[in-house]
């Protein structure tokens, strides 16, 4: 890895850490640069601008759970597969409920930005589809899943119920008393196994 790579990485694992530990909108360029020990124009220098280093930092978080977590190895079939693949959301957002919060707030954050650009963004969430896709003609194949009419429709809808459930159960404290009243775990269990029934083979 040349220098220059190696201290865009350095600094966006330092931002990574911060938007963690706060939020997006509190952290500055100013304690960036405080945390990573370099002057605030390192920082534009490399990024240009906040919302960048915001990207980049999804950019790279996204990647990370994928590579730690989104393994399908162990599945035998199609469906356990597909089964794995819900799964991990629940075992990433028991071992890092803070990756939810913080798509969340990059969502929240990124709404109000003129200048979106999410391309890059949106290329590498296609790693998820591809891994799913692959894991439904497997299931196809070997029967262990019902064909659904529109493959792409089932998997958005899903995973973005997954998802939004994901970020709102993130934050510790309900904004309802009823949303206090329920196992966090268990909810999201109940949606991933309403999921499922919808598309074992049985």
């Amino acid at each position: 890895m040349k220098f220059k790579d190696a201290k865009k990485t350095f600094l966006i694992d330092v931002a990574i850490k911060l938007f963690l530990t706060d939020s997006i909108d509190k952290v500055t360029i100013k304690d960036i640069a405080n945390e990573a020990g370099v002057g605030e124009m390192t920082i534009y220098r490399y990024f240009g601008k906040k919302q960048t280093i915001v990207k980049e930092a999804a950019i790279r978080l996204q990647g990370i759970v994928f590579k730690d977590y989104f393994n399908l190895d162990e599945g035998k079939s199609g469906y356990e597969k597909i089964k794995l693949f819900y799964e991990t959301f629940l075992k990433v957002f028991i071992s890092r409920p803070d990756f939810f919060k913080f798509i969340k707030e990059f969502d929240l954050n990124m709404m109000n930005e003129v200048d979106k650009d999410l391309q890059e963004y949106e290329d590498d969430l296609s790693r998820f589809k591809d891994l799913y896709l692959s894991a439904y003609q497997m299931g196809l194949k070997d029967k262990s899943i019902k064909e659904v009419k529109d493959v792409e429709l089932f998997y958005f809808t899903s995973t973005h119920a997954l998802m939004e459930l994901c970020k709102k159960l993130s934050y510790s404290q309900g904004v309802l008393p009823q949303d206090n009243k329920i196992e966090k775990v268990s909810e999201l269990k109940c949606l991933i196994e309403t999921i499922l029934n919808m598309i074992k083979n049985s």
